[in-house]
């Protein structure tokens, strides 16, 4: 079938908007819209990733977070199809007020309960393929640090790449779920400046640097104790803000 007008190609995202929620709004729409019907075959990810004028991680992401959705269905080697929109429904999570620290820290309490197993289910049963793109995720948090730009869609892609590791689809259903807004920093970007300050991005790339390590390893105990570490120690870091009666970041 013939496809919708491709998208404009920009350098740069509009401010405010990342690339992989640009790429999701743009075919959203369409998908609503009717331009690509129930049953159609989007574009191929190659196709896609021409048309964007981004890479294929970003269309991934933006396909999964669709998938999340109900608005497509990929088939193993027949590509991505939409699907009739789902009837809108009050889902879980939506009544949270993302700009309380305290509603912040119930969140990653509940998060530590789930990323700890996915960190562990990660190591011991990722691909190749997902080893990759759990790198690449790791260096584009690194590199958005290093450049003074925001990493939260950054860090929220690698965690989302090892859930996905776990090749349990149901990980990867839950922080799509949740968005960006489930990284705790996001949630005062308003009243911050954002990117966070230098020391701080520091001490969470090293600390994404050792779950990516041990998931590497295959070590399931130590990916666990890793991603364990990691949130209790943004959970710390909000409670002291709490206590201050302060804002901060986490």
């Amino acid at each position: 079938m013939d496809t919708p007008a491709k998208p404009r190609r920009s350098p740069r995202p509009a401010s405010g908007r990342t690339l992989v929620e640009k790429v999701r709004k743009t075919l959203h729409k369409q998908i609503l819209s009717g331009s690509y019907p129930p049953g159609a075959r989007l574009p191929s990810e190659a196709q896609l990733t021409r048309d964007f004028g981004v890479s294929r991680t970003v269309i991934r992401e933006a396909v999964a977070s669709l998938r999340s959705d109900g608005l497509v269905e990929p088939r193993q080697g027949a590509g991505v199809f939409a699907l009739t929109p789902p009837t809108p429904v009050d889902l879980p999570f939506q009544n949270i007020d993302f700009v309380r620290i305290s509603s912040m820290i119930e969140l990653l309490e509940l998060r530590t309960a789930v990323e700890c197993e996915a960190a562990a289910l990660a190591a011991q049963r990722r691909s190749p393929a997902q080893e990759e793109r759990i790198i690449s995720a790791l260096h584009e948090v690194a590199r958005a640090a290093a450049a003074g730009e925001p990493t939260v869609e950054a860090d929220f892609a690698l965690h989302l790449a090892i859930a996905e590791a776990t090749n349990n689809p149901r990980f990867g259903d839950f922080l799509s779920m949740l968005g960006s807004n489930l990284i705790p920093r996001k949630a005062l970007s308003d009243a911050t400046p954002d990117p966070a300050p230098k020391e701080y991005l520091e001490l969470i790339c090293n600390e994404h640097q050792i779950i990516v390590n041990a998931i590497l390893d295959g070590d399931e105990d130590a990916a666990h104790a890793a991603m364990r570490q990691h949130l209790k120690s943004s959970q710390a870091r909000y409670r002291a803000i709490l206590r201050a009666g302060s804002a901060g970041l986490s």
